[in-house]
């Protein structure tokens, strides 16, 4: 009990360290500090969550990996860190998708969610079109770097998308916390292109930060409930 009560506390302690970094203007210190936020709720899910499923595993393993590569920026290359730390953040969205995707029908999304698709498709598009133009600027076109955000982005927006189809299909309780988990992901990636590549605010730090905590506490809290047979799909059988 005595250890449990030990590692849950580290996950606020390091939010509020991360806090008062930001209210003294310790900007880097408040990224490393942040950094370690993944790697703290990875030990809780693998000391408190009974029923792991690999996917999930895989995503935290992956995620939290990259944030502690923020620790070491220091002793690594530029392109090394970038290009490193960017793709296990992509394979870390490709296990998040295939968590969702596992407990999806394409079948009966395409058969029945068109226009749902379509619609989805269609502002994906304009979305990873405006991210691309918010780094242009920053970034030579057609550079390794800009591919990179390219595929970042895409990956992600796929990740939200599904996420979204899923809870659409579905309709349970584990789909939507998947998809707010998800939605929690893409607002805190866009949040954090704007902080990197717009204004170095304190505040859109801030959020971005609050967000992937969130969306981390929710793919916790998913992961110990039980998925139910989709209704529509029911429904059809009979």
């Amino acid at each position: 009990m005595y250890k449990s009560k030990v590692l849950m506390s580290f996950v606020p302690i390091i939010y509020i360290s991360f806090i008062v970094c930001l209210l003294f203007n310790k900007a880097d210190l408040a990224l490393k500090i942040s950094a370690l936020l993944s790697p703290a709720i990875t030990v809780l899910y693998f000391s408190f969550v009974k029923k792991r499923t690999i996917p999930v595993s895989l995503f935290l393993i992956f995620f939290s990996t990259s944030d502690i590569m923020v620790l070491f920026a220091d002793y690594i290359s530029y392109e090394l860190n970038y290009f490193i730390g960017n793709a296990l953040y992509v394979c870390a969205y490709f296990s998040l998708i295939f968590e969702i995707c596992k407990s999806t029908c394409i079948a009966h999304i395409l058969q029945n969610l068109k226009v749902h698709v379509f619609v989805l498709t269609a502002l994906n598009i304009y979305i990873v079109y405006v991210l691309q133009v918010i780094v242009t600027p920053h970034l030579s076109p057609l550079s390794g770097e800009y591919i990179m955000e390219l595929i970042y982005n895409v990956v992600m927006l796929v990740l939200l998308s599904l996420s979204l189809l899923n809870f659409f299909h579905r309709d349970d309780k584990k789909s939507l916390l998947l998809f707010i988990g998800s939605l929690c992901i893409v607002f805190a990636e866009v949040l954090g292109v704007a902080y990197l590549y717009v204004t170095n605010e304190g505040l859109l730090n801030f959020i971005s930060t609050t967000l992937f905590l969130l969306a981390f506490y929710i793919l916790f809290w998913q992961s110990k409930v039980r998925a139910e047979e989709p209704r529509k799909l029911l429904i059809e059988e009979f």
